[in-house]
C-alpha cells in the first residue's frame, strides 16, 4: 500500500532549493549538496515541472540576490526596475531545473526509468545549454558546489560537470530509496552500489592526484597582484585619476621591497583610460616596469580603428621591463547589458548597466609572451566559461592571469562564489592562476586548486607568491566538453521516446 508523503510537495521543493543554495559560498556548506534535491524529486510525482521550476526559482533567487547590487548600486537602476530584472533571470534560469524534473518523472512514467538513470544525464545536459544559450550563464552550475580539494580533482577528467553529475546521482539515488521506503518495495541496492563505487573512486582519484607534484614547475617566477581597492563611485571620475594610479603604483614599489619580482599584475580597468592616448598619466605606468625591471600587466580601455568605424575594447597591456609595450589581449566574452547591450538595433531604449566608454567589441584568444613564457589573460566573467581557459593553454599560455573588477558585487557572497569556478579552471589545466580584483578576493590559484593569500574584501593590499609555468592539462582540457554534450543529446532522444502518441510500457 502507498504511503502518502507526509510534506507538501511544494514546500519540499522550496525546502530543495533553499538547501541547495546554501550549500554554494557562502555559507558554503557543500554536504547539503548531495541530498538537496532529495525533498523534491520524493514529491515530484504531481506537477513536476512547476515544482522544479519552484526548485529552481528559490535557489537562483538566493545565489544570485546580489545582482541587485549591480543594479541598484552602480547601474542606477530604480529598486522597483532592479528586482523586475533580477526575478525575470530567476524565472528564466528556473526553466532549467523545471525541464529536468519533468523529463525524468515523464520518462520515469512512459518508460519506466529510474530517477538515478536519467536526472544526472538531463540536468547535466541543460547546465551546458545554460553555458552557451543567450550568450550563456553558467553561474551556480551544481558541481560548484564542492570545494574539498579531495573530491574536485576529477575536474581534470570530466570538469566541473563531472561533479555535477556524482551530486545528482547521489541526491537521484538517495530519492529512488525514499521513495522505495515510502511505496513499501525494495530498495534499489544496485543503485546503491554504484553510487558508492563512484564516491569510492571519486575520492580515491582525489587522494592519488593529490599525492602528485602538481604544484611544482621547473620554470618559475615571483608574481605580485595588487589589490587597489579603488571605490567604483569614483574609479571613472577624471579627477580622481592621478590618485588611483599613484595607489598602485605605491602598492607595486611596496611588493617589489618585499622580495624583487618577475612579474606585477593590476587589475582589470585599473587605469580607467585609454592608456595607448599617451599622456602624464600613461607615462608614470610606462615608468614603472623599469623602476621594477619587471613586466607589469593592467586592465586599461582599448580601442582600434578609425573614427568613422572604431570599436572598443576591455583589454589587458603588458609592458617589458624597459616599459615598452610588449603585447595587449583583449576580452573574447563579454558581459551583456554590462559591456555591450544585445540586440541594440532592436532594443535602442536600454541602456548598459555599468560604467563605460561605449558598447566593447569582443577580442580573440592572445597570449602574451613574457620573456620564453606564454600568459593567458581572463578578463573578469570570462573566468566563469571553461572552454575559454582551455583554448588559451591550448594556445600555448603557460600561466593564466584573471584580472577583474568584483567591486560591482559589494560585500556579498559574489565575490567567493566568483573565486570558487576560478578554482576549476586551474584543476581542469594543471595550470598557475593569478588573480588581481580591484576589491578582492585577489589570489594565487596552483594547478591543484590550492587558494593561496586570498585578500579580504575592499582592503588595499599586496600579494607576493612564487608561481610556476606550464600546463598539464587532464582529459577534460583535451577532450572539452564532450561529455555534457553527449548527455545532451541522449536527453533529446528521450524526450522523443516520450513524446505524445509513443507506445508505453506496460
Amino acid at each position: 500500500m502507498q504511503r502518502h508523503w507526509p510534506i507538501n510537495g511544494f514546500l519540499a521543493a522550496a525546502c530543495s532549493g533553499l538547501l541547495l543554495a546554501l550549500s554554494f559560498p557562502t555559507p558554503a556548506y557543500a554536504i547539503l549538496a548531495w541530498v538537496a534535491l532529495v525533498p523534491l524529486l520524493a514529491t515530484s510525482e504531481e506537477h513536476p515541472f512547476k515544482k522544479g521550476c519552484l526548485a529552481g526559482f528559490v535557489f537562483f533567487a538566493i545565489v544570485l540576490y546580489w545582482l541587485n547590487i549591480v543594479m541598484t548600486t552602480y547601474g542606477g537602476l530604480s529598486m522597483a526596475l532592479s528586482v523586475a530584472a533580477y526575478l525575470l533571470l530567476v524565472a528564466y534560469l528556473s526553466l532549467y531545473f523545471g525541464t529536468a524534473v519533468w523529463l525524468a518523472c515523464r520518462l520515469k512514467r512512459v518508460k519506466g526509468l529510474s530517477f538515478a538513470l536519467t536526472l544526472p544525464v538531463i540536468w547535466v545536459g541543460l547546465e551546458f545549454v545554460r553555458a552557451f544559450l543567450l550568450t550563456g550563464f553558467p553561474w551556480a552550475t551544481v558541481g560548484y558546489s564542492q570545494q574539498n580539494l579531495q573530491m574536485i580533482q576529477s575536474a581534470d577528467l570530466f570538469g566541473v560537470y563531472g561533479l555535477s553529475y556524482l551530486v545528482l546521482f547521489t541526491n537521484a539515488v538517495v530519492a529512488e530509496g525514499v521513495l522505495a521506503l515510502r511505496e513499501s518495495r525494495r530498495l534499489p541496492y544496485g543503485a546503491v552500489l554504484i553510487m558508492v563505487c563512484l564516491l569510492v573512486l571519486n575520492a580515491g582519484y582525489g587522494i592519488f592526484r593529490l599525492e602528485q607534484p602538481l604544484d611544482e614547475r621547473e620554470a618559475q617566477a615571483t608574481v605580485a597582484v595588487i589589490q587597489g581597492n579603488i571605490d567604483q563611485s569614483i574609479k571613472w571620475n577624471p579627477a580622481y585619476l592621478e590618485s588611483s594610479i599613484a595607489t598602485y603604483r605605491q602598492l607595486s614599489l611596496q611588493a617589489d621591497t618585499q622580495t624583487a619580482t618577475d612579474l606585477v599584475i593590476w587589475p582589470e580597468a585599473a587605469t580607467p583610460f585609454y592608456f595607448q592616448n599617451g599622456g602624464p598619466l600613461a607615462g608614470k605606468v610606462h615608468a614603472l616596469p623599469r623602476q621594477l625591471d619587471s613586466y607589469l600587466l593592467f586592465g586599461s580601455p582599448a580601442y582600434q580603428g578609425g573614427d568613422g568605424n572604431r570599436s572598443f575594447l576591455n583589454s589587458a597591456f603588458l609592458l617589458s621591463p624597459s616599459g615598452e609595450v610588449a603585447g595587449r589581449s583583449d576580452k573574447i566574452h563579454l558581459v551583456p547589458f554590462g559591456e555591450y547591450v544585445p540586440m541594440s538595433a532592436l532594443l535602442p531604449f536600454i541602456n548598459k548597466l555599468v560604467v563605460g566608454i561605449g558598447d566593447f567589441s569582443p577580442g580573440e584568444v592572445t597570449s602574451l609572451e613574457m620573456a620564453d613564457q606564454q600568459l593567458g589573460v581572463l578578463v573578469c566573467y570570462e573566468a566563469i566559461f571553461p572552454e575559454l581557459a582551455q583554448r588559451f593553454v591550448k594556445d600555448g599560455s603557460d600561466l593564466l592571469i584573471n584580472i577583474t573588477n568584483d567591486a560591482w558585487f559589494g560585500r556579498s557572497s559574489a565575490p567567493a562564489q566568483h573565486l570558487a569556478m576560478v578554482r576549476f579552471r586551474a584543476i581542469e589545466n594543471r595550470v598557475w592562476i593569478a588573480r588581481a580584483a580591484n576589491t578582492g578576493i585577489s589570489a594565487f590559484v596552483t594547478p591543484s586548486g590550492q587558494i593561496l593569500h586570498p585578500s579580504s574584501l575592499f582592503e588595499r593590499a599586496y600579494l607576493v607568491s612564487k608561481v610556476g609555468f606550464g600546463a598539464e592539462p587532464g582529459w577534460y582540457a583535451r577532450a572539452g566538453n564532450l561529455f555534457p554534450a553527449i548527455f545532451l543529446f541522449i536527453s533529446i532522444l528521450w524526450l522523443f521516446q516520450t513524446r505524445p502518441g509513443r507506445p508505453t510500457p506496460n
